[in-house]
């Protein structure tokens, strides 16, 4: 009987000790239930601003005309050595401070807040406007834009930013998720707007704020920060990582099997 006693007693103490080792906030989307609605803004995409570069590319059926309003080849070399090679591409607008672009024949086009939908459409409808080209087909697409993800995160880095609605969850799963140590309730996002810094955090335990924030689609530029947890924090510390290192538990369980070992002589 009291063998029984005590191996209840050994078994609890260690459910417990399991428990208080545990975690807490690592699961994402805690509010989530199923089939539970969700409502997002897909207004804030990727918009032009000052210092981008754009490509646009005009064609029609009148190919020679189009011609006219597209930016001359450009030839680029890649690569070291043996493995050099040119490569041409069109040449690119580079948005100024006031957020113009010098678009041929058009001359002086506002693009800055605009979309590469919205752009599109602008110039699409100067040019059929002016009496320029009749059936205008305008492709405009953000060139070498990207953002970072730095912190507990698995791969650290710098990423291409290569469509317009990118989320921050997608962002971070290019970076690997976030380590262990990752704080879920912690992500901040640094985002330059009119000329300052602004910093959102985003709650990956809470679905509808995170999908609710102004920062859960990526804009060009933006810096993703995962902040470390308070495991992590205590593991800069002499002492600080105790209750949770390999030889902590190696010594819990020796003690515990000596105690069984006991209990069953």
């Amino acid at each position: 009987m009291i063998k029984k006693k005590l191996v209840k007693i050994f078994l609890l103490s260690l459910l417990l000790l399991t428990s208080c080792g545990m975690p807490k906030n690592i699961v994402y989307f805690q509010d989530l239930e199923t089939e539970k609605v969700l409502e997002i803004d897909h207004n804030n995409g990727i918009v032009a601003k000052p210092d981008d570069e754009i490509s646009i590319i005009v064609t029609s059926q009148n190919p020679e005309l189009a011609a006219i309003f597209n930016l001359p080849l450009v030839t680029t070399l890649a690569g070291r050595g043996s493995s050099q090679a040119y490569n041409q591409q069109v040449a690119t607008y580079t948005v100024d401070k006031e957020g113009y672009i010098n678009f041929p024949i058009l001359g002086q086009v506002k693009v800055e807040g605009l979309s590469r939908t919205e752009i599109s459409d602008k110039i699409k409808a100067e040019l059929v406007s002016q009496k320029l080209l009749d059936d205008p087909v305008v492709s405009v697409s953000f060139v070498n834009v990207s953002y970072s993800v730095t912190g507990e995160v698995a791969k650290p880095g710098r990423f291409p930013l290569d469509r317009d609605r990118m989320t921050v969850l997608d962002a971070l799963a290019n970076a690997g998720d976030l380590t262990i140590y990752g704080d879920r309730v912690g992500v901040k996002v640094l985002r330059r707007e009119d000329g300052i810094l602004k910093t959102y955090n985003i709650d990956l335990t809470d679905a509808e704020k995170v999908t609710k924030s102004p920062a859960y689609i990526i804009q060009q530029d933006d810096m993703i920060y995962v902040t470390p947890n308070p495991a992590r924090g205590r593991m800069s510390t002499v002492n600080g990582n105790n209750l949770i290192s390999t030889s902590f538990w190696i010594s819990i369980a020796s003690v515990l099997t000596s105690i069984a070992v006991l209990i069953f002589k």
